[in-house]
């Protein structure tokens, strides 16, 4: 049964899958900073950008959750599923994620934060051509 609305569900659940995606892009920078990469720069760059992106997005979320008294609580994780808890007004809804599931919510989420990373340099390649 559903004891969150949808406008709710839909900010907690894109504050979690975007939190998890700010962790891969840290990890990603982490990785090429140690890996082999010939010329290190710009991917670190891209990846920087597209963790601005995301801590704008995320703060913002962050205060509308504070607004609408919605909280986001894990409740276990394991090879298969990860559970979390959805808070709001004295509400509550505990949802259960197929991981794979989950890896390809994140996965969507880091393409548009490339994206928008990426915006200012396709309209500078767009007037210049």
């Amino acid at each position: 049964m559903r004891y969150l609305n949808e406008e709710e569900l839909e900010i907690a659940t894109r504050f979690l899958f975007l939190s998890m995606a700010m962790t891969v892009i840290k990890q990603d920078i982490h990785h090429i900073q140690l890996g082999e990469f010939k010329i290190k720069e710009p991917y670190i760059k891209l990846l920087e950008e597209m963790n601005k992106h995301a801590m704008t997005e995320r703060r913002e979320l962050r205060t509308t959750m504070n607004h609408q008294r919605i909280q986001v609580v894990t409740l276990n994780k394991n090879d298969s599923f990860s559970s979390y808890l959805f808070l709001c007004k004295g509400r509550e809804e505990k949802r259960n994620y197929f991981n794979p599931a989950i890896r390809k919510k994140v996965e969507v989420i880091v393409e548009e934060l490339m994206r928008k990373a990426l915006q200012p340099y396709q309209d500078y390649a767009s007037v210049n051509t």
